[in-house]
């Protein structure tokens, strides 16, 4: 496939979508444009994935009279990393987006078919901007298919660090969570113009927000344990400006499919769940800003030039701008919805939203702080792990002790007292097992005591939850178990999301207060001890990969147990540029790791060897994929795939009378 073909296919989407938005801007309100707006999104799609193709073919051929390739592949290099070196670099990786941004258009198409014409409309016409807006974007400024002349015969390769399988998991799972949330945010705009906001808007808007979060939950664990290996440093977590640029949606997609639950059950909070929903499209927005515009200095972000960056500022302004315009011009028009008490289930939800919104404007402070204070005065500062740690630590202690009470309060109004009786046994369970958990790690009356308390807390109300809906003890075991295989699925995904965070939350506090580290030099047959292992230098040589030169330092590791493990950490210098890397070895015991990664070799022949061992730190991740799947488990509801509930034939009767 000829590479003229992508650009034209490239040009042809964007020419597609500029018309579709024009059409849909125009003639949204009439039922005969809806056919053509939903085979335009089609059509698009198919075009772009067009020109992805032949990108991804000429990474695989070595093409290097595509500039790009010559930029970023490497003959030597395996198939697999030639392929991922496609989105490894700025315009590969805006060619990613706009993929992701016409599948969800796309898919909107073809699962909106029972939306309403106007909504749907709107909502096509939105995404199909926005799809006009970025094509245009690379066509213009970062244009993938340019050829070179001469063709040189070797690609400069791609940089060491993206050389891995990180790279084809973490940047498309991270995109598909940042390009999803457009899709909550076409409807918020799409609401807004024509007025539609009820019930039913929020029963449509929350499939996308779940899989948006969903996938933005396994992106970011995906790129922590990506750090956590591949850079070598030991930590699973920086507070690095793009992590905290894909934290921030994360966090207001997590209030928004709070505050959409709401809106669904109670038709309440719709002023709140549309500013939500841009907010949070507008905070991925945000990351790509910053990203590609050349103010961060980050491990991950793309080097470019500021033009491009005030490109992408100028869409930005445009479309979160024009968002927040109209936002604010309809606000007032809009029915504040359905009263509750402070006390119910809404009023948990309402809190549970103001935590984390406040949240969101702690690490979006920390983050952009230092780049306003240098732009206006030149000034440099930095705000590190403990403004982050103290901020948003002590704004999630609140929210995470409140998390368990949530699903015991019953809608509209609730008896705070018999709630509390209703989780007595809850509160004693937790008690007990943070009792052994502390006993067993030994930890004194300090924060970390804290911590595991929250942890465990959240864990035991998972599971209290849902024994508490079987009525556990209360009636008959038959009948329990009969109303155990009856649960909703969504009851059973709350759960399980739930459980997953306070496994996460018991994975950072043991492995942030009980990790110990040992850095040392060894020649072969030397030993470091580091909490009761045994590590012994057994020796080390160089070989030759695809396109690097390494050297692999072996390790045999005894345990406390007595057992026996080995280990092999490599440190690589890849061909092309020059570039050294650090392979570290991951021994795994248990939920926990020993983690081993060697430096420089001395003129006596002793390696550097950083050695750490991370008690429990596995549940870091092991607590989002949980979180992910309980995510998964609701979006295979049948009731998220319908449309609105209709009220009880009682009330609808009392209505009309």
């Amino acid at each position: 496939m000829s590479i003229e073909l992508g650009h034209f296919a490239m040009v042809l989407a964007f020419a597609l979508a500029a018309g579709q938005a024009i059409v849909g801007m125009l003639f949204w309100q009439r039922d005969s444009v809806t056919p053509i707006l939903q085979q335009a999104s089609l059509l698009t799609f198919i075009l772009v994935a067009i020109a992805f193709a032949a990108l991804l073919q000429a990474f695989a051929l070595s093409d290097f009279s595509v500039a790009l390739v010559y930029e970023y592949s490497h003959s030597q290099q395996p198939l697999l990393f030639k392929l991922t070196s496609v989105w490894g670099n700025h315009e590969g990786s805006m060619l990613l987006w706009v993929l992701i941004l016409v599948i969800f258009g796309a898919a909107l198409a073809v699962f909106g078919r029972n939306l309403p014409t106007d909504l749907a409309n709107l909502t096509l016409t939105v995404q199909s901007a926005m799809i006009a807006a970025f094509s245009g974007f690379i066509l213009f400024t970062s244009n993938p298919f340019l050829r070179l002349s001469p063709a040189p015969l070797e690609g400069r390769d791609l940089n060491p660090v993206l050389q891995d399988i990180g790279l084809a998991i973490h940047p498309p799972l991270l995109y598909l969570g940042y390009v999803g949330l457009s899709v909550c945010f076409a409807f918020a705009v799409a609401a807004l113009v024509s007025g539609r906001i009820d019930a039913a808007w929020a029963r449509w808007v929350r499939p996308w927000t779940l899989a948006s979060w969903m996938f933005l939950t396994l992106g970011i664990a995906m790129g922590s344990y990506w750090a956590y290996y591949e850079l070598g440093w030991g930590g699973w977590w920086y507070w690095d400006p793009v992590e905290n640029a894909s934290f921030m949606p994360w966090l207001a997609a997590t209030a928004l499919l709070h505050s959409a639950l709401v809106m669904e059950k109670r038709n309440a909070l719709k002023v709140w769940s549309i500013f939500l929903a841009i907010v949070a499209f507008s905070l991925s927005l945000l990351g790509t800003f910053l990203v590609r515009s050349g103010i961060l200095t980050s491990v991950h972000s793309f080097a470019s030039d500021p033009t491009r960056g005030i490109v992408i500022l100028a869409i930005l302004a445009v479309i979160i701008g024009g968002a927040f315009v109209l936002f604010a011009l309809r606000a007032n028009a809009l029915k504040a919805g359905g009263v509750f008490a402070p006390i119910s289930r809404e009023g948990a939800l309402v809190l549970n939203n103001l935590f984390l919104a406040t949240g969101v404007v702690a690490v979006f402070v920390g983050t952009l702080y230092p780049l306003l204070l240098e732009a206006m005065d030149g000034q440099r500062i930095s705000v590190g792990a403990p403004f982050f740690n103290l901020t948003f630590g002590a704004l999630m202690v609140p929210l995470v002790l409140l998390v368990p009470f949530g699903p015991y309060l019953p809608w509209k109004r609730a008896d705070l007292s018999g709630v509390v009786q209703r989780m007595v046994w809850a509160m004693a369970a937790t008690l007990v097992v943070w009792l052994i958990v502390a006993f067993t790690l030994q930890s004194g009356a300090t924060l970390t005591t804290l911590g595991l308390l929250l942890g465990t807390w959240i864990v035991v109300g998972a599971a209290a939850d849902i024994l508490d809906r079987i009525r556990l003890g209360r009636i008959p075991l038959g009948e329990s178990m009969r109303r155990l295989t009856g649960l909703p699925r969504t009851a059973w995904s709350t759960a399980i999301a739930h459980f997953g965070l306070g496994v996460s939350i018991l994975g950072i506090v043991i492995v942030s207060s009980f990790q110990t580290e040992n850095i040392t030099t060894l020649k072969a047959g030397e030993s470091l001890e580091i909490s009761g292992y045994t590590v012994t230098l057994s020796g080390s040589k160089t070989y030759q990969g695809p396109n690097y030169v390494g050297d692999a330092v072996g390790f045999a590791i005894v345990t406390p147990g007595g057992s026996n493990a080995e280990a092999v950490s490599e440190k690589r210098v890849y061909t092309a540029q020059r570039m050294p890397s650090t392979e570290a070895a991951i021994t795994n015991f248990g939920f926990s790791q020993l983690y081993l990664a060697i430096g420089d070799q001395d003129e006596s022949g002793a390696w550097v060897v950083r050695a750490w061992f991370k008690p429990y730190v596995t549940l870091v991740w092991i607590g989002a994929l949980i979180m992910a799947a309980g995510g998964l488990l609701s979006l295979t509801d049948r009731r998220l795939r319908i449309g609105a509930p209709k009220p009880a034939r009682t009330r609808q009767k009392a209505e009309a009378a």
